[in-house]
């Protein structure tokens, strides 16, 4: 195991069609990416997620007991995806008596952005509906969640826009266009490269949690799929449905 101030963390993220796994030191502040991959295919991420993990390994020389923690992905995203990543990472815990750690899908896309507008991270939850939240980096560069996380129409979503919003995720591929008309100067999108999930920004953000005590139980741990109830989904349809008021929450 590594040094504790330091410490080396397998990310793993399947949220999305795209596997994406990293091997990490230390947190966000001064900590480093040793190795990672992220690949994106038709072959489903339980046939290749366990050998791309060893090749990453077999990269970095860190051995399985050098790990000092397993951070997964824990959603919103696709419901196959998150499973397969939830149940590998908790059986790597298991396996080796280590830490679980579970970062939001939508954090880990927030917190490659660096602005000083409100962020707003959105993936495709298909059905015409999108899962969001807003973030937004305090004065000394901190990352704050300000909203819970939703799944809403794309025109909810602008609808509750107001102030210039930087988006990124997924969805800006498919609903950008549309955003962009509806909300002209307030709306900027993040670089192309962006928009995936990484399990290298994941890691960084676990390593702060396994400082601060932040521990999924690996017995009991669930991913977060959001999917609203079909009686939601039929009040957002109306476009009776309100986006959450901001505030500051816990990521």
């Amino acid at each position: 195991m590594s040094q504790t101030d330091r410490p080396l963390i397998l990310a793993i993220d399947t949220a999305t069609p795209c596997c994406s796994v990293a091997i990490t030191e230390g947190g966000q502040e001064g900590g480093r990416v040793l190795a990672g991959m992220t690949l994106c295919g038709t072959v489903t991420h339980s046939r290749r997620l366990l050998t791309r993990i060893d090749q990453l390994l077999e990269e970095t020389a860190v051995t399985w007991m050098g790990l000092d923690a397993i951070a997964v992905s824990i959603g919103p995203g696709s419901f196959t995806g998150l499973r397969i990543g939830m149940a590998t990472a908790k059986g790597l815990a298991f396996a080796g008596n280590r830490p679980l750690l579970g970062v939001s899908t939508l954090t880990g896309l927030a917190s490659s952005c660096s602005t000083g507008k409100e962020i707003c991270a959105v993936l495709d939850a298909h059905k015409q509906q999108v899962y969001a939240a807003f973030f937004r980096r305090s004065p000394f560069g901190k990352l704050e969640q300000m909203t819970q996380t939703v799944v809403v129409a794309p025109e909810q979503l602008a609808a509750g826009i107001r102030e210039p919003v930087y988006m990124v995720g997924d969805a800006v591929a498919v609903y950008g266009e549309y955003w962009r008309e509806v909300l002209g100067d307030r709306y900027e999108a993040a670089p192309a490269q962006l928009h995936l999930p990484s399990a290298a920004s994941l890691g960084l953000i676990a390593a702060d949690q396994l400082q601060r005590g932040d521990l999924l139980d690996p017995g009991s741990a669930v991913p977060l799929y959001v999917r609203a109830s079909e009686a939601e989904l039929n009040l957002a349809a109306t476009g009776s449905g309100r986006l959450p008021q901001r505030e500051t929450i816990q990521p």
